[in-house]
């Protein structure tokens, strides 16, 4: 059972969150990202647990490099995450309409866009898939402001008053979120009406996932993805967003679209689609690792008698 929480706590935190977002939509932007660069990297000094947790991660992923260069990746990994908690802060003051283009490069997503506005009646649904790299919530923002519907599928903060500010800046341009606990029904019925749904799709799955290959080792991955675009036959898109500089720009684009003709006829299409989404992942982190959050335990479930994961 969860500990009941300590609202006046809750509260005080929220303010001090909303006072610091005042004073950094208050600077420019690229000095606000300095900001957060750097408290990432104080985060990696003062961290313990989390950079051990990275480091033994990019052991696995990057044997064939020194210890030095997976240091350096694993200070990298935390910068981007301050940095990306700075631009959530400001992406509803720099994208819009007029300015979008300024900031996001769209690559190879002609397919998607086709796939979004066909007619309702010719729909057949969609999944769209990414994960923790680059700037995943620009994905959705940047396609709500260009007038795409899409739901996205995120876990709740666990601070009610901050969770229901920051939903309202995912909200802002039109991108509709669905909490993690008890969306299957909402999910079905959006893909039931022909409408786009969107996962984060490298969390661990615990014992009643599907172990697939992850940067040369087995990770426990959710079956539900497969198990829905099977269902309804629909195909699944594997997106990113990864930052091009350290200015607020970026590349967003598509690295693989599963269409239904492609599993129909697999051994084990649960796997298949699986393994295939998890593939493009990969192959998208290894062109930036530095924005991957190698800190995270994706691993941490093994398959039967391989035991623990070092990197729980």
């Amino acid at each position: 059972m969860d500990r009941p929480r300590n609202a006046f706590l809750d509260r005080g935190l929220y303010v001090i969150a909303r006072c610091v977002a005042c004073i950094i939509q208050g600077l420019p932007p690229e000095l606000a990202l300095q900001v957060g660069k750097v408290a990432g990297a104080l985060t990696y000094y003062l961290d313990a647990a989390h950079r051990r947790r990275a480091l033994e991660n990019l052991a696995h992923a990057y044997p064939q490099l020194s210890p030095a260069r997976r240091r350096t990746m694993a200070r990298a990994s935390l910068q981007h995450l301050g940095m990306l908690g700075i631009e959530v802060l400001l992406t509803t003051r720099m994208i819009h309409l007029r300015s979008w283009a300024r900031h996001v490069r769209l690559v190879n997503i002609q397919a998607v866009l086709g796939l979004l506005v066909k007619p309702s009646r010719k729909r057949r649904g969609l999944i769209m898939l990414t994960g923790h790299y680059g700037n995943w919530e620009i994905l959705g923002y940047v396609l709500a402001t260009l007038g795409f519907e899409t739901w996205s599928v995120a876990r709740p903060l666990d601070n009610p008053y901050i969770n229901r500010w920051l939903l309202g800046v995912r909200e802002r341009r039109g991108q509709k979120m669905i909490d993690k606990k008890g969306a299957t029904t909402e999910v079905t019925g959006i893909l039931e009406n022909g409408g786009a749904v969107a996962f984060i799709a490298d969390q661990n799955a615990g014992k009643k996932g599907t172990f697939v290959d992850f940067f040369n080792r087995k990770a426990s991955t959710y079956k539900s993805i497969a198990l829905l675009a099977m269902q309804y036959e629909v195909p699944v898109v594997v997106g990113y967003a990864r930052r091009l500089n350290d200015r607020f720009t970026f590349e967003a684009g598509v690295r693989d679209i599963i269409y239904p003709a492609d599993w129909r006829h697999a051994d084990d299409p649960v796997f298949y689609i699986t393994q295939r989404y998890t593939a493009a992942l990969e192959s998208v982190v290894r062109e930036a690792p530095d924005q991957y959050f190698w800190f995270h335990r994706r691993w941490k479930t093994r398959p039967r008698g391989e035991g623990v994961a070092q990197t729980a």
